[in-house]
């Protein structure tokens, strides 16, 4: 009776491994490139073709294609090269708003047999506005008396790649 249950254990351990390397070679990876804002059309991304494991035939013949979950096509797949790369200018602010992080997810649908792939484009601010003062001028009254080091407090500016107001010293 005893070998009859450390059999079972075994069995049930070997069904549960089998079950553990057949899920573990189905999920895939998610791949991820960083590109600055304000990209001209036709910039590379990244290679497709290499990141993916793919022949460029097999990227033509298998229509290899980019649908977008934000609604607008930002992107497209150069066939010929197996590239992703960019169809039109992205602002960051105007895409994001005054989010930390800027994340752009994507499919990529490859036919016969079907394949879906998650990629993610993380858009990075670049430094493109500069703050703005309400006022053009100002006058400050210093009296003789001020101690050396004294800091004297500015109104804040506005930076739109910042979000916030920010105080200048």
């Amino acid at each position: 009776m005893t070998k009859t249950i450390g059999y079972r254990g075994w069995r049930w351990k070997a069904v549960w491994w089998q079950r553990f390397f057949l899920l573990w070679t189905t999920i895939e990876a998610q791949t991820r490139y960083g590109i600055p804002e304000e990209l001209k059309p036709g910039s590379v991304v990244g290679n497709l073709a290499k990141d993916l494991g793919l022949s460029l035939s097999e990227i033509f013949d298998r229509k290899l294609r980019v649908a977008s979950e934000a609604g607008e096509q930002y992107f497209s797949v150069d066939a010929g090269k197996g590239e992703l790369v960019v169809n039109d200018r992205i602002d960051r602010e105007a895409l994001c708003g005054q989010s930390a992080s800027c994340v752009l997810p994507l499919q990529l649908v490859i036919e016969n047999p079907l394949h879906l792939h998650r990629l993610e484009v993380e858009i990075k601010d670049i430094n493109d506005n500069s703050p703005v003062f309400q006022a053009k001028e100002l006058s400050l009254k210093i009296a003789e008396s001020a101690a050396v080091g004294t800091r004297f407090l500015l109104e804040t500016a506005e930076d739109l790649d910042v979000g916030c107001p920010c105080c200048l010293w």
